[in-house]
């Protein structure tokens, strides 16, 4: 049995985050109905859209209809939660606002996910996970020095900050009320949980480790030894030895003549990995301690043998993509 089995969630289809939560719920075992829009036509075909996995149900309704909303009550009335990723004031338009289905089930948990979150001057902006992570001051960290603020495709605000953060706060308002009887309403801000991803970063923002500038800091591209080169092959090497003794080892390997924060570290490791192949590399790094990786691509990430012998990617209807996560383990009885 997966540990999410017997919760029950009712889904309104959207973009990207909201259907990210549902998926990570359905992927634990939580039986999970999802609604779509009636006539919509989605940006990714959805036999091939891999956050729609593992659905109980899926129903085409046209919520501008009465009986559609009477539909969509009924199923309200049974389940533990509720997902909407619309723009604040939609439901409650629709008839299907907190005001009237925690009315209906107590113990509902209302799940919200948008960009800026119920509140604030922003809440009825239009935006995307470039303006949420901007914001949070994220976007501001990631890049060259040289460079201007690049985002990371959308994986800090939509998924990290977004549907993740709802996915456990879901779960949390789920064992609360449990606990209490009664129903929550999660406010699930992108802007918010982006700005939480970073707390570490804060942290040592505070304790005078951190540069508030791009491209110079350990873990940022500012450190030599933490950072991505290229091989001979065009292919490359991600080396993460930040600790002394990981150094110790790569330099020993390498047999390198710079220290590790000798500032011509970069130079002397960028004209070094030019000249032999990345798998040639990784063969000389095997087993020394040392943080290196091959960067992969999307294409050869779901075949490497680790991947491969853990399972970390999955065929399903002919589409790789990754497997669920994390993995539970449970006593034999």
């Amino acid at each position: 049995m997966k540990p999410l089995a017997g919760i029950r969630i009712v889904e309104f289809a959207g973009l990207a985050p909201a259907p990210f939560a549902a998926m990570m719920l359905s992927d634990h075992g939580a039986h999970v109905v999802r609604i779509e829009r009636a006539g919509w036509n989605p940006p990714i075909p959805p036999e091939k859209d891999i956050l729609r996995r593992g659905r109980a149900e899926i129903l085409s309704l046209d919520l501008k209809q009465p009986d559609a909303v009477a539909t969509v009550r009924e199923l309200v009335r049974e389940a533990d939660g509720l997902i909407e990723g619309f723009r604040p004031g939609v439901m409650e338009r629709l008839g299907l606002g907190p005001d009237v289905l925690q009315v209906d089930n107590p113990r509902l948990v209302y799940g919200r996910m948008t960009g800026w979150g119920q509140t604030g001057p922003l809440a009825d902006t239009v935006g995307h996970d470039i303006n949420y992570i901007a914001l949070a001051g994220n976007l501001h960290g990631y890049g060259r020095a040289d460079g201007p603020p690049t985002p990371p495709a959308n994986a800090v605000g939509d998924f990290g900050g977004g549907g993740m953060m709802l996915a456990f706060g879901m779960l949390a308002g789920i064992l609360s009320a449990r606990a209490t009887g009664k129903g929550s309403v999660v406010d699930c801000a992108m802007v918010d949980g982006a700005a939480l991803l970073s707390a570490q970063t804060w942290s040592l923002l505070a304790a005078g480790m951190w540069r508030d500038a791009r491209g110079a800091n350990l873990l940022d591209g500012g450190a030599a030894c933490y950072d991505s080169y290229e091989c001979a092959d065009g292919q490359w090497i991600a080396i993460g030895a930040i600790e002394p003794h990981f150094f110790a080892a790569l330099s020993d390997r390498l047999a390198l003549k710079s220290a590790q924060f000798d500032p011509a570290l970069r130079d002397e490791l960028t004209v070094l990995f030019r000249t032999r192949p990345r798998d040639a590399w990784l063969a000389l790094l095997d087993g020394a301690d040392a943080c290196a990786a091959p960067v992969l691509s999307m294409a050869d990430a779901p075949r490497h043998p680790h991947n491969a012998a853990r399972g970390t990617f999955i065929t399903a209807d002919g589409i790789d993509q990754p497997a669920p996560a994390p993995r539970f383990s449970f006593p034999e009885d």
